[in-house]
């Protein structure tokens, strides 16, 4: 048999080489290929193999329960045991929050879907029983993502024992009743702004947190958010192995549910409550519906009351159903939803003065004596028209006062010179003046434990200049200087910072958990003689003849305080704070500054004090002399 020939391969490269090899007129030049390709080349891969790693890492490491879980469900029957959260109290004991037994009916999705001759019985007997409308649960069947939010539907969580009877009467696939623990809360609307409410986990919330499940209810605002982890307890679980045909067997696992951890708070129940009636009643006399009452120990931060005004029902937001009531709070204009105390911004106005005085006699800007005179405003000249200038006012006409009165009296010229300067002081300036509101915590988080809380803003001529494309200018630091323009701060750093001011110096973290300890943020007890010279003016607003709020002065026990007006909305509108502090005695932990602020005020100030003189009065008599 004839050998085949083996034809030879034909390799491109070679053959070229041979032909450019024989042409004498081309020189071949060897070159080498630039580095850039391969960097790139080797960048991408290392890219790819990262991306495909971090993938595999968050796959098997952060969703794996999740994963595990839907394997363990899907081979299978996996029933869970809620576990109750933990209750909340006061600082006496008094039950704030807790879990109540009940049962709850659930729609199975999955049953419903697959049947569809059981999906209009199921469909009439949600409606005739629970009152729930077909539409409800079509609606949420078109829009809901199934697969993250499982294959549960709550239709009601709290049924009635007729109800019960009447849904296990008819044995439908596609309902069941479980076994579960509704959310109750005591003076409901007292204590929300600090509690906050708890709701069903949605799907986004099961996405991002494997470790819950559909049947899990969950903080969504005030210490039952912030606090979640702690308060929520451990599901338990019966689980019944399923055959290859999906058959049940007989074995059964059981994990017990472990309740939450209990919580206890530094509010003092009877105290918020008579907080809130003093306030609410204020404001219907005044036809307003917006403010923040706040009180803390000055000694160690402890908030003693809490309360934003709209109120809201929180027993309404964590219920199933009811849906017109949380529809009119997730609507109302006045957002009762958000937390003022922490999270709003507002000017201070003259609340800032005290601040600015410690600051003036720091740095040697002023003396306790040295009187400036205030005709009732104060010109700064313009030099294009020497016959207009720029006039800014006082709120009345004060003549000469020295430090103690300019707080006891209020009087803008005085701290117009004192933060931007004028005839008769050199003046401190917005560099000086931002470096003394950051000493005292202002323009900074205070640590509070409550969720969404601000910053505040804190102007300068560098923000001033990339925002309005204008220089700082002297009317600038005057507004500041007064606690008006741009300068913003929350109720929470006022009252911790006026604290501060009436225990010598230290800014404590304000504070809602009773076991969390006490935190300094900054001791500036270094303050303690300009402090000291400071208080004399506070103590001469609740007793001086000259103060538009010596009410104060009234009261069987010494309080230090300032009053201030903001003027918002063009000046058309005001808001109007207090804030002040019960003198130290032989008890400090009987302590109390309290903080009062209505929106829209009606005579500035003058609305805010008769609250703030009340609630001292009741925490004298049921606490301090207690």
């Amino acid at each position: 048999m004839p050998r085949l020939k083996r034809k030879k391969e034909i390799i491109v490269e070679d053959t070229l080489s041979e032909n450019w090899t024989k042409d004498k007129n081309i020189e071949l030049v060897e070159v080498g290929l630039e580095n850039k390709p391969v960097f790139f080349a080797i960048l991408l891969v290392f890219a790819a193999t990262l991306v495909l790693a971090g993938r595999m890492v968050f796959l098997s490491v952060f969703q794996s329960y999740r994963y595990e879980a839907r394997a363990e469900d899907n081979q299978n029957l996996v029933n869970v045991m809620v576990a109750p959260r933990g209750t909340i109290y006061d600082r006496n004991g008094k039950v704030l929050a807790e879990d109540k037994p009940v049962f709850s009916a659930f729609l199975k999705t999955d049953e419903f879907l697959k049947n569809p001759d059981l999906q209009g019985k199921t469909l009439d007997a949600v409606e005739e029983i629970l009152g729930i409308q077909p539409e409800t649960i079509l609606d949420f069947l078109k829009s809901g993502d199934l697969e993250n939010e499982g294959k549960y539907f709550l239709l009601n969580q709290d049924l009635a024992q007729n109800e019960i009877v009447r849904l296990k009467g008819l044995n439908l696939p596609s309902i069941e009743i479980k076994s579960s623990f509704k959310r109750v809360y005591g003076d409901g609307q007292i204590f929300s702004s600090v509690i906050g409410y708890t709701g069903m986990v949605s799907a986004s919330e099961i996405k991002s947190s494997p470790l819950l499940v559909q049947e899990d209810r969950i903080g969504k605002s005030g210490v039952e958010l912030y606090y979640d982890s702690v308060l929520r307890g451990t599901n338990g679980k019966v689980v019944q192995k399923r055959d290859a045909r999906g058959k049940l067997l007989g074995d059964k696992e059981e994990t017990l549910p472990r309740i939450g951890n209990s919580l206890r708070l530094t509010i003092d129940a009877d105290f918020q409550k008579y907080f809130y009636e003093r306030m609410r009643a204020g404001f219907l006399s005044l036809g307003r519906v917006k403010g923040v009452g706040l009180a803390m120990n000055p000694e160690n931060g402890e908030i003693l009351a809490l309360i934003n005004f709209p109120v809201f029902d929180n027993n309404i937001l964590s219920s199933a159903g009811r849906n017109n009531e949380k529809q009119a709070i997730l609507n109302s204009p006045n957002k009762p939803l958000f937390d003022r105390s922490v999270s709003g911004f507002y000017n201070p106005g003259s609340t800032i003065k005290p601040l600015v005085a410690v600051a003036a006699l720091k740095e040697g800007v002023i003396t306790p004596e040295k009187e400036i005179f205030s005709p009732g405003y104060i010109d700064i000249p313009n030099p294009y028209d020497p016959e207009k200038p720029t006039r800014y006012l006082d709120w009345q006409y004060q003549g000469y006062v020295n430090l103690a009165y300019a707080i006891a009296q209020s009087s803008n010229v005085y701290f117009y010179e004192v933060g931007g300067g004028g005839p008769d002081s050199t003046g401190l300036g917005i560099t000086r003046l931002r470096e003394w509101w950051q000493k005292f915590n202002l323009g900074n988080l205070t640590g509070v434990d409550l969720p969404g809380e601000a910053e505040g803003f804190l102007p300068s001529p560098e923000w001033k200049e990339k925002r309005e494309g204008k220089p700082w200018l002297l009317g600038d630091t005057y507004n500041v200087s007064i606690g008006q323009g741009n300068l913003l701060l929350t109720p929470i750093q006022l009252l911790s910072y006026i604290s501060a001011i009436g225990n010598g110096g230290k800014i404590y973290r304000p504070a809602l958990n009773k076991d969390a300890g006490i935190k300094v943020i900054s001791d500036l007890s270094y303050l303690g003689p300009e402090i000291k010279e400071v208080r004399k003016g506070m103590r001469l607003v609740a007793t001086s003849e000259r103060s538009r709020v010596n009410m104060l002065g009234e009261l069987p026990f010494a309080v230090e305080g300032k009053t201030g007006t903001a003027q918002i909305m063009s000046n058309e509108q005001s808001n109007a704070f207090f804030v002040g502090y019960t003198v130290p005695g032989n008890r400090e932990e009987s302590r109390v500054a309290v903080l009062v602020l209505v929106e829209d005020a009606v005579q500035g100030s003058l609305n805010a004090v008769p609250i703030a003189k009340d609630v001292f009065n009741w925490y004298y008599w049921n606490r301090i002399k207690k």
